[in-house]
């Protein structure tokens, strides 16, 4: 049976859920795209052990004092969807990959749209950084957690952007700034 929590994080509410064992399995946004049904995340357990070391992680990588998660994961997906959150828990905190150079990777390199598919679905966000993968031209594309969240996720990994802008609804600033930081300019 799984269970779930809800966390505040400067991106808004994440809603973080564990499988039988008390493995994470789901780390998701409000209104991402492919949430699944809050029914699925079983009962609400707040402070449970299974969620402290991924709340603390995640403090610390909205800090700017964690680059690489060390928690134990279970994703739930297919043979080719893991193969591709894989690829994804591989890419360099503060850099970022296109989908072509992931179909590459997995040696087919006319896979780009099923690698885009598969990363959309990656149903652990942020510890799984599929924020982290672009366009053929570098430009942001599709993110379940919406552009602006995909945005301000690489940029805190890049450093400070050249202004504050307001939180997103829902959030609670980001608390190595005391606010949250983007450069301006929407890259589409």
């Amino acid at each position: 049976m799984k269970q779930h929590t809800v966390i505040d994080s400067p991106y808004g509410p994440l809603t973080l859920v564990a499988d039988d064992g008390g493995v994470l399995c789901g780390l998701y946004m409000t209104g991402q795209r492919h949430r699944p049904a809050e029914e699925t995340f079983g009962d609400r357990v707040d402070g449970a052990r299974a969620f402290a070391e991924a709340g603390e992680q995640l403090e610390a990588y909205f800090a700017g004092g964690l680059r690489e998660f060390t928690l134990e994961l279970r994703p739930h997906g297919t043979p080719f969807q893991r193969r591709v959150w894989d690829l994804l828990a591989g890419i360099p905190y503060g850099e970022t990959r296109t989908y072509g150079e992931l179909a590459e990777d997995l040696g087919n390199p006319k896979a780009s749209r099923a690698v885009g598919l598969a990363n959309g679905r990656n149903p652990i966000g942020i510890v799984i950084p599929c924020h982290r993968v672009v366009g053929a031209s570098g430009g942001l594309t599709g993110y379940g957690g919406g552009l602006q969240r995909k945005q301000r996720l690489l940029e805190l990994e890049r450093g400070p952007g050249l202004f504050q802008q307001p939180p997103l609804p829902g959030s609670v600033g980001n608390p190595r700034t005391g606010g949250t930081r983007t450069t301006g300019a929407a890259r589409e």
